[in-house]
């Protein structure tokens, strides 16, 4: 008699086991860029500090470039990760593995957001005093981080899974980097109109938006509320379209 196969892997430890495995492979790779992140927001806060003096234009420089350290390590790395795991054939490896397809994705878009939580939270700190905020509510970053991590981890991902060659995929990532830049450090109000609308359909446009409004004296936290429920939904969505792409760029 043929001996019965094991059970299915369950998604819970299998996530857990790619995780923890994507968190220890990329801790030495990754943190001497993680480092560039934060250097580079902060350096762009001191270079704004000359143009914007307080109010609503401080508030938006300031969650821009806290938010852009997510957007660097989430979105800009995993799509260049996923490009080069394609093109070289690592997805072969994670197809042999008994873990879901929803495992894989989820476990590296969740280390590589881990390690934007050291730099985003130096980023704001420093712009909060470098523009006089207060920071009574940057607690709120523990909302902040993970929900546009995962909104922009996902999108990174499907980025990565789904250009047809590792240089677009890197091409993509930038762009998108880019992107969070342009869009999210210069306030809404100084904005074109069409630029505007591009900025709307920005996922990290939301938790700068969630951001920002906390360092009102009084914030608005139904707006709060909503702007990281889209995130939450964006990123429930760019996570599935990843596993999806997943999926597709495993059979291949």
């Amino acid at each position: 008699m043929p001996a019965p196969l094991a059970p299915r892997a369950r998604l819970g430890p299998s996530l857990a086991a790619v995780y923890r495995a994507q968190l220890s492979r990329a801790r030495v790779a990754r943190i001497p860029l993680l480092f560039v992140a934060t250097f580079q927001s902060v350096g762009i806060m001191i270079l704004m500090r000359g143009v914007v003096d307080g109010g609503a234009e401080a508030r938006a420089v300031v969650a821009g470039s806290s938010v852009l350290v997510v957007a660097f390590v989430a979105l800009n790395l995993l799509a260049q990760y996923f490009g080069q795991l394609r093109a070289s054939g690592g997805l072969d490896h994670y197809a042999t593995l008994p873990v879901p397809p929803a495992a894989v994705v989820l476990g590296a878009a969740g280390a590589y957001a881990s390690f934007t939580v050291p730099g985003t939270a130096v980023t704001a700190v420093t712009g909060s005093v470098l523009f006089q905020l207060p920071l009574t509510h940057l607690w709120v970053l523990a909302a902040v981080i993970p929900l546009s991590g995962a909104a922009l981890a996902g999108l990174g991902a499907a980025l990565g899974l789904l250009a047809p060659r590792q240089e677009l995929a890197t091409l993509l990532g930038q762009l998108g980097m880019s992107a969070a830049l342009l869009l999210g450090v210069l306030p809404a109000e100084r904005l074109p109109g069409p630029i505007g609308y591009a900025r709307d359909l920005l996922p990290s446009t939301y938790g700068v938006e969630a951001l920002a409004r906390t360092f009102d004296a009084r914030p608005d936290w139904a707006a709060v509320a909503f702007d990281l429920g889209v995130c939450a939904a964006v990123g429930v969505v760019s996570l599935a379209v990843a596993t999806w792409a997943y999926r597709r760029a495993a059979v291949r």
